[in-house]
């Protein structure tokens, strides 16, 4: 199915002519047809296949048949978990929206709190937010969620992972009934907890999965190395060596391990930077920025930059770790190969990860392939080479030839030397001394310190 088939507005049209799209994926071809005719759609493709532009082409579309409101409040909710996702699906919205001439606001935290808020008070026809904040300034009466004519959720399983639920009902529960309102749903996932959730908030909703017995995408080629500990950093070295990875994404599970792997490889000669959920927002933009436009090669990044980033021309995507959660390999891997192109997704297994290897395989409904690295492959990490020890020259007293301090002169102090008396010559070692007696002199010396008072004689009397 083309674009050009579908009874789209003009305006849209234009959008979607300059963005580059003309053929519809598989997603978009199943879910247009029914969002497009007003009907409530939960839609489960593999990442990378077009549904933000499948919710965005119906939210236009009805937004442009509906009469023009001079009201301040808006008319569309789009939720997200993740403040990349926000700022991604703004970018897409503003470019197939370029000419239907809505007023498009992105709210999320991170960023200039006063600045969101003056942009909600003037109006805003289409928010794209988290629900932290959109929270926040909903308590504040910043403005209403009585007049949105369609909501759309995006990535709703990963609303319940990261603990969104509780915050998403306290927004569904203030918007008009579901009744009065288009909803769609998209994510890879949906499980029973998301269709329960479509269940309560949605009218009638229709599943669209789209090849759900293959979960990750046709064209990235998946290879998983099996190693230690100690080997997965020098395997790691070897692998961007060999390959010439333009454009590569290194997921780590904690930020600890993506701290350590940045000073690792910056200092074996390979520039990259670290997003994660404690990098203030607009530095991850930048950084995601540069990611982008090719001026760095190199993205480490946790799971807060698996979902929903698109960005064209990831060759590789390394699980440095591999994820505790199979759902979260799936959106990894789904970084590279993104409409229709190839890529390759490489794991690293160490006696942790492996554990976690028998679920994926089992979500995935497939066996990653294995490889197994030859010892060439594993490079040494400059960065940990010790330094060798300075060894003494016995002839010179000093450092030996070809140490670092050789050929240089010896160190001086800059003053006087200090003078200093001769040591005392020891004394000789006494000779026993024995008496007439035949007793120790020592003995006898003590016994003199010790006379008792009767007995003792004045010097006549023993002369005598």
């Amino acid at each position: 199915m083309r674009f050009d088939e579908l009874a789209l507005p003009e305006p849209l049209r234009k959008g979607i002519a300059e963005a580059g799209f003309t053929e519809c994926t598989p997603i978009q071809e199943r879910t247009l047809p029914l969002s497009l005719s007003g009907k409530a759609v939960a839609g489960q493709a593999q990442t990378g296949t077009g549904k933000t532009a499948a919710f965005l082409v119906t939210l236009f579309t009805r937004l442009l048949a509906a009469p023009e409101r001079k009201g301040v409040h808006p008319r569309a909710l789009i939720l997200a978990p993740t403040r990349e996702l926000v700022v991604q699906i703004e970018q897409d919205a503003q470019l197939l929206g370029k000419h239907c001439g809505f007023a498009i606001q992105a709210i999320y935290g991170g960023v200039d709190y006063m600045k969101q808020r003056d942009a909600l008070r003037d109006g805003a026809d289409v928010i794209i937010g988290t629900p932290g904040r959109l929270i926040d300034y909903l308590k504040q009466k910043v403005y209403s969620l009585k007049e949105i004519e369609m909501l759309v959720i995006d990535e709703a399983d990963r609303m319940f992972d990261m603990g969104f639920i509780a915050d998403l009902r306290f927004i569904l529960r203030r918007l008009p009934p579901f009744d009065q309102r288009q909803n769609l749903m998209f994510s890879a996932t949906l499980n029973l907890r998301v269709m329960e959730l479509a269940y309560e908030f949605m009218n009638m909703a229709e599943k669209v999965s789209v090849t759900p017995e293959k979960m990750t995408a046709e064209r990235v080629e998946q290879v998983l190395f099996h190693c230690s500990r100690k080997e997965k950093f020098p395997l790691l070295l070897g692998l961007l060596r060999r390959d010439g990875m333009e454009r590569t994404m290194i997921f780590i599970n904690t930020k600890r391990e993506g701290e350590y792997l940045h000073d690792r490889l910056n200092a074996n000669g390979f520039p990259c930077r670290v997003i994660s959920g404690d990098v203030e927002q607009r530095k991850r933009l930048r950084i995601l920025d540069d990611f982008k436009e090719g001026k760095l090669p190199i993205l480490i990044a946790t799971d807060v930059a698996s979902r929903g980033l698109h960005i064209d021309g990831v060759s590789h995507v390394i699980n440095y770790d591999l994820p505790q959660d199979s759902e979260d390999y799936v959106h990894r891997i789904g970084r590279t190969a993104r409409a229709g192109a190839e890529g390759k997704a490489i794991s690293l297994a160490d006696e942790d990860g492996v554990l976690y290897l028998e679920a994926i395989e089992e979500y995935i409904k497939s066996k990653i392939p294995v490889a197994w690295a030859e010892d060439d492959l594993f490079v040494n990490d400059y960065n940990r080479v010790a330094r060798p020890k300075r060894a003494q020259d016995p002839k010179k007293g000093g450092p030996a030839a070809g140490g670092r301090n050789a050929g240089r002169p010896p160190l001086r102090t800059g003053g006087p030397a200090r003078k200093t008396a001769p040591p005392a010559p020891k004394a000789p070692a006494a000779a026993k001394v024995v008496s007439e007696t035949g007793e120790p002199a020592k003995k006898r010396r003590r016994r003199r310190r010790k006379p008792s008072g009767s007995d003792q004689q004045t010097p006549s009397a023993a002369s005598e």
